[in-house]
């Protein structure tokens, strides 16, 4: 069995720690922040400080491909979750009949589990804890990488990685799940790799959330999908755990007319006028402030350049391989895929043979991870477009059939029970778009729902919203 180290010790390490784990091998964990996850639920929202991660307390949704790959790899978290508060949520199941036309066959599949981020991670670094093989280590940054000898001539080999407090930890893998600021490249760069080819980006929003509970433990009833785009301002409504719920306006991040978003009582004001969410800012705050962030880079990473690995020994992972827009919440669903194929490549064995074991993580990522990070980037690029065109008093025509498929398929959900179906299996992380495409026909989805440009405003437009801030 293999020594495997893993850099970073939030969801994505975690879980990949527990399938690495589970096959056996002798995983350590190395996670800079110091401070153990609480107990309770309470404590981990109220008083864990995980500086690492920017976004903690901003909302967060867990999807349903999350919750069936734990379900078939890790069926220990679950359990786990269930216990610490998190929400089972079925956005089919709980929509009135009239609009989802009854209970269909397959809609147990859109069970999600979901929680705040603090919740979420605190219970499942408690199941990684009791995990036989694997131990975590808090307080250990990883400030180097050790070498061996190279599998290539002038390719050079990860064999272990050095601490902050001079400790080296030696080890036949090496898994980079330090997340979207890691600073892996600067540490292969010190051992003489070439840097990986980078994709880097300002992605462009920026995030005013707040985060709500109630006295009897309900949550608001949803009149509509999570992420609603209205103009130059989409809302995010995300249900949690023990009764919590969160609300967040995402903008573009240059548009200063709204950045007055960060004082509560204009954030107030601004909800009470979109009439489909309005009442999700209604409960009791769970703290006095906006929390407000920006700043959030895209950023796609490749390892192998011209079929030659950049260094054998140590892989990226999750968000330290691709990062995006998180609004969606496809980052800890596309890092579990991930993580579960990371398992996989390494029970087939070619560890042995670093050199092969680099390329074919590369082969795996590209058609594991890949596609959905693409698709998550085409479609924010759209959406910064239409942000762009608003402010600009402008109609976005992009050009891009698969664009007005995209849009045809969000209007028809709202009419049509199938292509409702279809567009939250999109959303869930359980069909492509270009899957959803192939299956029904792009003629059946502009038919259905091609009039998607005519459709009467569900809230304030820019010039109303604009008067609402500046109140």
């Amino acid at each position: 069995m293999a020594e495997i180290v893993v850099a970073g010790g939030g969801i994505c390490g975690l879980n990949a720690a527990m399938l690495l784990a589970g096959e056996g091998h002798a995983v350590t964990v190395l996670e800079r922040d110091p401070e153990p996850p609480p107990r309770t639920a309470e404590e981990a929202w109220a008083g864990w400080e995980r500086k690492g991660v920017n976004q903690f307390r901003l909302p967060h949704f867990f999807l349903a491909r999350f919750r069936i790959v734990l379900e078939a790899e890790l069926p220990g978290v679950l359990p786990a979750l269930d216990a610490a508060g998190a929400l089972r949520t079925n956005p089919i199941a709980e929509a009135p009949e009239f609009v989802t036309g009854g209970p269909r066959p397959g809609d147990e599949e859109f069970w999600s589990v979901t929680g705040r981020r603090p919740v979420m991670e605190a219970t499942i670094a408690a199941v990684a804890a009791s995990t036989p093989g694997l131990t975590v280590r808090r307080g250990v940054t990883v400030t180097g990488l050790v070498t061996g000898g190279p599998a290539r001539s002038g390719v050079p080999h990860v064999s272990g990685v050095q601490t902050g407090g001079g400790q080296e930890f030696r080890a036949d893998l090496v898994v980079d799940a330090t997340g979207r600021r890691s600073t892996m490249p600067r540490l292969l760069e010190a051992i003489g790799a070439r840097p990986p080819a980078e994709e880097l980006d300002d992605c462009g929003f920026v995030y005013y959330g707040r985060t709500f509970r109630s006295q009897d433990g309900s949550l608001p009833p949803a009149f509509g999908p999570p992420l609603q785009h209205y103009g130059s301002v989409s809302t995010l409504t995300l249900p949690a755990d023990n009764g919590t719920w969160a609300f967040a306006f995402i903008t573009r991040a240059r548009d200063t007319t709204l950045r007055s978003l960060r004082q509560p009582d204009v954030w107030a004001r601004a909800a009470a006028s979109f009439p489909l969410v309005a009442h999700w800012a209604s409960g009791e705050p769970l703290e006095s402030d906006v929390l407000a962030m920006a700043g959030i880079e895209d950023r796609s990473r490749r390892y192998v350049l011209d079929g030659v690995p950049v260094a054998t020994g140590v892989v990226p992972l999750a968000d330290s391989w691709a990062c995006s827009n998180p609004s969606v919440g496809r980052g800890a669903s596309i890092g579990l895929l991930h993580a579960v194929a990371l398992r996989d490549l390494v029970r087939g064995g070619p560890l042995d043979d670093p050199l092969a074991f680099a390329l074919a993580w590369d082969e795996a990522t590209e058609s594991v991870a890949a596609p959905w990070y693409q698709e998550t980037l085409w479609a924010d690029r759209h959406r910064l477009g239409e942000i762009d065109a608003v402010l600009a008093g402008q109609p976005y025509e992009p050009l891009d059939h698969r664009y007005e498929l995209l849009k045809a398929l969000g209007f028809g959900a709202a009419v049509d029970p199938e292509l409702q179906r279809l567009s939250v299996r999109n959303a869930l992380l359980l069909s492509t778009l270009d899957e959803i495409i192939e299956q029904v026909g792009a003629d059946r989805l502009l038919a259905v729902g091609g009039g998607w440009r005519e459709a009467p405003p569900a809230g304030p437009d820019r010039s109303e919203l604009v008067k609402v801030v500046a109140a």
